[in-house]
């Protein structure tokens, strides 16, 4: 029986978060997501007047092809894959996942190959800045269990989050942008965090359903050798299939000087993995109020209400700092008191105090407000 909640979810990706327009290219990439979601999708584009081009992908098969790729394997990929996305002026990433740690025993060296002949070329350096782009997770079972719901608790909630009014939460984050706009100092305060960095000058982003789905955060990049002090991450991510929590920072000039974790030396080998890589790529304040726990997928933990991220890697070309690399890791950090509460400070002036916007103009992106 057909879901109309698929319908509904395509409308969002392609009315709203990419806007296809009359003879548009739209490559649709289906990562372990039912055919219905993109039998779905395919008609909506064509009702906007678009050309879909399909793809689907298997995390299994993806990972036997990296476990013992070489060069040549990779970069003939990427070489593939970034002409097709040149011909594209849209992009929708669907990715399910049966399991998470799928990606966990591809070597380090294949993982590397990857990064800087595929998934760079392909996505950082044409899919980001030339193309409408929005990825998107999808519900499985295994998400389910992450986020210690049942599997239909947590369809429930996705449907729910990933297809909200992104139209009034873009006109509540545009104060939110214009003060980022305006700052020179950001002072993060929490437990075991004490960080300092400037964002003088470089563009900020409201992001309200145009590039993620679920959506929900401003970003900037912090000036590239501003950034000093400490960073206590409490939240856990995923990165190269590893699950990583406790991950601690230290910055000194903009470079991560010390990091530790659960595992230490994992997290030192992923930073040391070019010269970029200690640099740090991405500020940004999360604001969904559909999502207030972590489940250990970034592209709902990013968008906590209440929630930060502050991104070792490659910074993103409508925000950029400079920094340049092949590393883009996403870290949250929650500062409700749930989570041990926390301050973020703009040029002196409180702005956020335990997860709540203090100002008056911000006040629309406080949970209660935002639903």
């Amino acid at each position: 029986m057909h879901d109309s909640r698929l319908d509904k979810l395509a409308e969002v990706l392609v009315d709203h978060s990419t806007k296809v327009q009359s003879g548009e290219h739209v490559l649709v990439e289906a990562i372990d997501i039912p055919d219905e979601m993109v039998i779905a999708l395919i008609r909506r584009i064509r009702d906007a007047g678009g050309v879909p081009f399909v793809t689907t992908k298997h995390n299994r098969i993806q990972r036997e092809l990296l476990r013992a790729a070489d060069q040549a394997l990779v970069a003939g990929a990427g070489e593939y894959e970034a002409f097709r996305m040149q011909k594209m002026q849209a992009y929708m990433g669907l990715r399910g996942s049966y399991n998470v740690s799928e990606m966990s025993d591809v070597p380090t060296d294949a993982m590397r190959l990857y990064e800087e002949h595929w998934l760079k070329p392909v996505h950082f350096d044409i899919r980001v800045p030339k193309t409408k782009w929005v990825v998107l997770r999808w519900p499985t079972p295994s998400m389910a269990q992450q986020a210690q719901k049942s599997t239909e608790a947590f369809e429930n909630f996705y449907f729910d989050v990933c297809t909200m009014d992104y139209s009034k939460m873009e006109k509540a984050a545009a104060p939110l942008k214009d003060l980022m706009e305006q700052t020179d100092q950001v002072h993060i305060v929490g437990p075991g965090t004490d960080l300092r960095f400037s964002i003088k000058d470089i563009p900020v982003i409201s992001c309200a359903g145009n590039h993620n789905i679920p959506d929900g955060e401003c970003f900037t990049a912090p000036v590239r050798d501003s950034a000093n002090g400490t960073i206590q991450f409490n939240t856990g991510s995923i990165y190269r299939g590893t699950p990583f929590s406790d991950v601690k920072l230290t910055l000194k000039d903009g470079k991560v000087v010390q990091a530790s974790a659960n595992h230490t030396d994992k997290l030192n080998d992923i930073l040391d993995a070019d010269d970029g890589a200690r640099y740090i790529g991405e500020f940004a304040i999360g604001f969904n109020p559909f999502i207030t726990n972590p489940m250990l997928d970034i592209l709902f933990d990013e968008k906590i209400a209440g929630s930060l991220h502050f991104t070792p890697g490659q910074a993103y070309e409508d925000a950029d700092n400079g920094n340049r690399s092949n590393i883009h890791w996403d870290m949250v950090l929650i500062q409700t008191p749930e989570f041990g509460g926390g301050e973020i400070y703009f040029d002196g002036e409180l702005i956020r105090k335990n997860g709540e916007f203090t100002l008056p103009g911000l006040a629309g992106l406080n949970p209660d407000n935002l639903k």
